[in-house]
């Protein structure tokens, strides 16, 4: 088990928000995770592809500064 402390606004929020969409506070807290983990894992994703392509991206006169014809 977890500890989680909250702040004030996230529990009134959370209460308010329970009320209105019928959910308990626990699935509401475990949806939002699942949201928050899958939108950090997509902005890992593309900071690394972002990262491989810096790396591989040669400008038109690097790549054709070594080639002989």
């Amino acid at each position: 088990m977890i500890n989680i402390n909250l702040t004030d606004e996230n529990i009134q929020n959370l209460e308010l928000f329970a009320d209105i969409v019928q959910k308990d506070k626990e699935s509401m807290i475990n949806e939002a995770l699942e949201e928050y983990f899958i939108s950090k894992q997509k902005k890992i994703l593309e900071k690394s592809i972002e990262d491989e392509n810096a790396l591989t991206n040669l400008s038109y006169d690097e790549f054709w500064d070594d080639i002989e014809i």
